[in-house]
């Protein structure tokens, strides 16, 4: 497993349950840096924390759970804070900061940046990553590239999917309620923009994989142990599947047989049922402070990428 190295290039978050008042770090790209470390993948994290003290706490979570943050800033303003609550162990979304530093202050990649994440297995990214403008520059590497397209309608128009589809290897879709045949048009409709792979999950209908030419199926796997919300769940199915894709060969241009696509799968349903005895992305939880609640004074859903 040493040379299987994912890093995690984009959004952190502080996300608050106001319902707990509790408080977790998280973010898309840095759940799924920490999910391969846990799947015994080395792994780091490249991105922008807030100067204040959230953005110190994202970072030495991360760092507590043996991911590297060496190449990422620190930048003045505000790190990114998500309020959310859980529902019958579905998270609902009520408000955020716009991210903070990680889309008012991009990161942008120098060549020495590039070099760094060229020596990567993997790099992940997110639509809330503001990253998009530097897709291309990791064009220059051997490194595959993976990016989450979320639910939100403004990352599946024509535009966004022709910005990022040409530079990723493997797209993750949230298909939510959608029909198996609507799920299948989705995939397909996604996978002509460039990823050799998209992957659309459904909760507990499972997920459906396309390689270009089939369509792969796996159903949600049970939850062993006393069940707590499904945060996190989707980073690391993806989290999962792309490490155990990685263990059986995968690289640019490279087509897996059915079987191994069958397997990583199956072994990324078992890994998100875990996930759902976990509380928050991946712990490390505390009270939320008096003086650091918003009184739900952040708003807005979140907004479209910058850059």
């Amino acid at each position: 497993m040493g040379s299987v190295r994912v890093l995690g290039f984009g959004d952190n978050i502080v996300d608050r349950v106001i319902d707990r008042g509790i408080e977790y770090p998280g973010g898309n790209a840095v759940n799924v840096a920490v999910f391969a470390r846990q799947l015994g993948a080395e792994a780091a994290y490249l991105g922008v924390f807030g100067d204040d003290e959230h953005g110190q706490f994202v970072r030495d979570a991360i760092e507590d759970c043996g991911v590297d943050t060496s190449r990422s800033s620190v930048r003045p303003g505000p790190n990114g804070i998500t309020e959310i609550e859980t529902v019958d162990g579905e998270r609902r979304f009520l408000g955020w900061n716009q991210g903070g530093v990680t889309t008012s202050n991009p990161i942008r990649l120098s060549d020495a940046d590039v070099g760094y994440a060229g020596s990567f297995s993997l790099i992940h990214s997110s639509a809330y990553s503001a990253t998009v403008s530097e897709l291309p520059k990791l064009a220059s590497t051997d490194s595959l590239r993976s990016y989450d397209f979320s639910s939100e309608p403004e990352y599946r128009t024509h535009e966004y999917l022709g910005q990022v589809g040409p530079w990723i290897d493997i797209a993750l879709v949230s298909c939510g309620d959608l029909t198996r045949g609507e799920v299948w048009a989705e995939l397909r409709r996604v996978g002509a923009y460039g990823p050799s792979i998209v992957v659309g999950t459904q909760g507990g209908e499972g997920a459906i994989l396309f390689d270009g030419n089939a369509f792969y199926y796996s159903g949600a796997a049970p939850v062993t142990g006393a069940f707590v919300d499904t945060v996190g769940c989707g980073d690391a199915y993806l989290s999962a599947l792309m490490v155990e894709l990685l263990k059986s060969g995968w690289r640019r241009n490279t087509k897996l047989s059915p079987l191994a696509l069958h397997r990583s799968m199956r072994t990324a349903a078992v890994f998100a049922a875990r996930q759902c005895t976990v509380e928050g992305a991946f712990g490390h939880g505390r009270p939320i402070g008096a003086q650091a609640h918003t009184g739900g004074r952040i708003g807005g859903s979140p907004a479209a990428e910058v850059g």
